[in-house]
């Protein structure tokens, strides 16, 4: 049995998406604004309703949340600001969870967005990780694509995986991306020509790096009663899990802290992995979607290559995974990146995704992962959500 309260009563509901763009001169504010207005639209819930709210972005600063409060005439009484990046999306939706579970708020809007500048990505890095700037730039590197070839060459050596195999990954996530209107990505990907793409840092490859864009994201959280009365298409909390800094004694990063509390959040669901219909892996580079599925127990560690040539993850495959596409193909709108799973999720189980529905799906993992330092990364987390019975 899990040793915490379970997520009963609550439900997840109204996923919105701000078209992505790829330059934008629009700030975080005004993204933050039509995710918000598109919550206010679809659910059709009066703003002044709306009293919890949660906002996770990057280009935000030197604003938070509570600055977003007052540019949208928004009067919350349970805020949060979470600068978590991929993380926030699991992280928002614990915490507005349990501020409705103890009636701290009604209605959570949960939002997270960000602006893509010509030169805006590169400040971002710059003040990204004092520890990470400080380790990497006096030896000519900097940035996530070096981190992350790090990462990826030191997992590549130690248990055998190929450029081939994470190849398969983003193959399967732009066959995903072909079928979702909001994806940047519109033209097929093959593995030739992933194979082929240039070199960005050894062993990264173009197709291996998502898309800095512009865009937000946004859901609704709130009792599963007042969902059901307002008649909101939703999906229920089966179960959640976070954890930070984990390992921290290993040299470099092979596993995350999914691995943790795995038997926690199954636990919490009364379900297993296999139980699981379809997964929205957090994918800025692809070493760690196969982490994942190690880590949150669908193989072994190690056994991650060997599992993704076995399965095709496509929406119509036999491992559903980053089913929108996912940032690989889709586009990595800042801290938005933390929100695609989730929203993407909440449309697969009530009927919204359209042509690329998975058949049947009655239950859906999100993962979460963010802020990446000098050899790993800090946060992670996982939700599972399940189809309104």
């Amino acid at each position: 049995m899990s040793r915490r309260q379970s997520y009963e009563g609550v439900a997840v509901t109204v996923p919105v998406t701000v078209p992505y763009e790829r330059y934008s001169t629009r700030g975080a504010h005004w993204f933050l604004g039509q995710a918000m207005q598109a919550l206010v639209r679809e659910s059709g819930i009066p703003k002044d309703q709306i009293d919890g709210l949660t906002v996770s972005s990057f280009s935000l600063v030197p604003d938070t949340a509570v600055g977003v409060t007052q540019h949208l005439g928004l009067s919350p009484r349970w805020l949060d600001h979470i600068p978590t990046g991929g993380a926030s999306g699991v992280m928002a939706l614990r915490r507005a969870a349990r501020a409705v579970q103890a009636g701290d708020a009604d209605v959570v809007a949960c939002i997270a967005g960000d602006t893509n500048h010509v030169d805006s990505f590169r400040a971002t890095l710059g003040s990204f990780s004092d520890f990470a700037r400080d380790a990497s730039y006096p030896y000519g590197a900097g940035g996530p694509n070096s981190i992350f070839a790090f990462i990826t060459s030191n997992y590549m050596r130690t248990y055998g995986a190929t450029r081939e195999d994470f190849g398969r990954i983003a193959v399967d996530q732009r066959s995903n991306a072909l079928l979702n209107p909001n994806a940047l990505f519109k033209k097929p990907l093959t593995l030739e020509e992933y194979m082929a793409a240039r070199s960005i840092a050894d062993p990264i490859h173009l197709f291996d790096c998502v898309m800095p864009c512009a865009g937000a994201e946004g859901f609704l959280v709130m009792s599963e009663e007042r969902a059901r009365d307002l008649g909101l298409p939703h999906v229920v909390v089966r179960g959640a899990i976070e954890r930070h800094n984990a390992f921290a004694a290993d040299p470099i990063m092979t596993r995350g802290g999914w691995q943790v509390d795995r038997a926690d959040l199954y636990a919490q669901a009364g379900v297993g992995p296999q139980d699981i219909d379809l997964i929205q892996t957090y994918d800025d580079y692809p070493v760690i979607v196969m982490m994942q599925f190690e880590d949150l127990g669908f193989c072994e560690k190690g056994e991650g290559a060997d599992f993704v040539r076995r399965h095709g993850m496509t929406h119509a495959g036999s491992f559903p995974n980053n089913t929108s596409g996912g940032q690989l193909s889709a586009g990595q709108a800042g801290a938005a990146g933390g929100f695609i799973g989730m929203t993407e999720t909440i449309r697969q189980l009530t009927g919204q995704a359209g042509a690329r529905g998975v058949a049947d799906a009655q239950l859906g993992m999100v993962c979460g992962f963010g802020m990446v330092t000098y050899d790993r990364c800090l946060c992670t987390g996982a939700v599972i959500l399940g189809r309104s019975q």
